[in-house]
């Protein structure tokens, strides 16, 4: 009795994984949306494939393959057997180019076949929200593939791939998180006005307070650990600057006709923004070469001067899992777990974002015949997100994780080392300083075009 209950499960679960709605996630949440199911399960194979970046990554994974006997080329042997496994390849950064080069190859497949999606009734929304058996199959056979590529110029070239794409998600970071403030400062500002308004403004101060603190800090301590008085010119310039923007920003933030135009606005946005742009500054001066502007977070803590730790005439001796690698990783899944069930009011930001979230019928929970609850389609007028540009956005966080978890150090073919580069640097400064225009740039939009609707 037990095994035919069990073979019912199974084939249930075979009927979520391999039919057009996806009925797995709805047993946890069984309101969902369709669309926002498929985000999330999309965004599960992002993760997945992160997951297995980081773990190839870990310091001494390779010492542990080689372990194995008869694994690795060159490690423990089994009389008899051939060890045929390259170790070299499926762990540390060129495993990492390799996982995430299959990620990008994925969401680009999917990205082309899904242009021009209008809604459900398309036969590609079909493929779009269903058959996840198989999407995890094209993924695995991809990243199989990807192994198998000769090391030659491939990690040169992607490493120039992951500057361009890691350029474009901070942006899109920056976008989601100017949304997240908006939603954030619109639901509190709302209860203020239903309920207790001391309590909600209170928290609405605390938070901004504690955000400028945070950010005033870091500047403080960039001053002191990332810049020299006769050295790190580029340093005192990338921290005063993004100051001063910070200061724009938030003094433009709080004008009367700013305030007039967009009620919405206001400091808690601007206070997010700053904080975020002093942690794009941080991320952008460890990518220095210039080993006395760049101290390791290491040396910080135990008063050790870099140049001695890691002297400069080892290039290759870099590490590549450090402070800034981690909370770019916090940010990046916060991020991407925001994308999946965003639901924005905000006219500007759907438009970047390119969706439209006001779209498409009402939720619900849908019952089948086989009993199953499966998600309620809720795209059959039209879809509420672009398919296409989602899973571009996929493309460019594969591109993002390759790059953070590597730290942005480029691969050095002839020495086969990973080095520090300035092209890093100004890849991750610029895309702050684009990222505060297109701030400042939905504040003062309603003021100029007074025509127009933004909100």
């Amino acid at each position: 009795m037990g095994a035919c209950m069990a073979l019912c499960s199974l084939a249930s679960c075979a009927s979520c994984l391999c039919g057009s709605a996806p009925c797995l996630l709805c047993g946890c949440c069984p309101s969902s949306n369709n669309s926002t199911v498929t985000r999330l399960v999309f965004s599960f194979f992002l993760l997945l494939g992160t997951l297995v970046s980081v773990i190839m990554i870990l310091p001494g994974m390779e010492t542990q393959l080689r372990k194995i006997p008869g694994f690795c080329q060159g490690g423990t042997t089994i009389p008899g057997i051939e060890n045929h496994v390259n170790c070299d390849v499926i762990v540390g950064y060129k495993s990492v180019y390799r996982m995430c080069f299959a990620m990008a190859c994925f969401f680009f497949l999917f990205s082309a076949i899904m242009i021009r999606v209008k809604s459900s009734k398309d036969p590609r929304a079909t493929i779009q929200n269903g058959f996840w058996f198989f999407k995890f199959l094209i993924l695995v056979g991809i990243t199989v593939g990807a192994f198998f590529i000769p090391d030659g110029t491939f990690h040169d070239v992607w490493f120039y791939f992951g500057i361009v794409g890691s350029f474009m998600f901070i942006l899109i970071q920056l976008i989601l998180l100017i949304d997240f403030a908006h939603s954030w400062n619109e639901v509190w500002v709302r209860n203020a006005e239903e309920g207790n308004s001391k309590c909600w403004f209170s928290g609405l101060l605390f938070f901004t307070v504690l955000h400028y603190a945070l950010a005033f800090a870091a500047v403080v301590l960039f001053y002191l650990y990332y810049t020299k008085p006769d050295n790190c010119a580029e340093h005192k310039f990338f921290i005063s600057f993004n100051l001063i923007l910070c200061v724009i920003i938030s003094v433009v933030s709080v004008l009367p006709k700013v305030q007039d135009a967009s009620p919405q606005s206001g400091l808690l946005q601007s206070s997010i923004i700053t904080l975020y742009t002093m942690y794009v500054t941080w991320s952008a001066m460890t990518n220095n070469p210039n080993r006395e502007c760049n101290p390791s977070l290491l040396s910080l803590v135990s008063n050790i001067n870099k140049t001695e730790a890691m002297p400069t005439s080892s290039p290759g001796m870099v590490q590549l899992w450090d402070a800034q690698g981690i909370v770019g990783l916090v940010i990046f899944l916060f991020c991407t777990f925001y994308a999946s069930i965003r639901s924005s009011s905000n006219a500007q930001v759907n438009r970047l974002m390119q969706t439209e979230e006001g779209k498409g019928s009402v939720g619900g929970e849908e019952v089948g015949e086989d009993g199953l609850r499966r998600a309620m389609d809720n795209e059959e007028d039209g879809v509420t997100y672009n398919y296409s540009f989602f899973h571009f956005h996929l493309l460019l966080a594969s591109l993002y994780i390759m790059m953070t978890l590597t730290n942005w150090y480029k691969p050095d073919i002839t020495t086969q080392a990973m080095q520090n580069t300035i092209p890093a640097v100004w890849v991750k400064i610029s895309s702050s300083w684009l990222g505060l225009g297109l701030y400042l740039w939905t504040l003062v939009a309603p003021v100029i075009f007074p025509n127009r609707d933004f909100n």
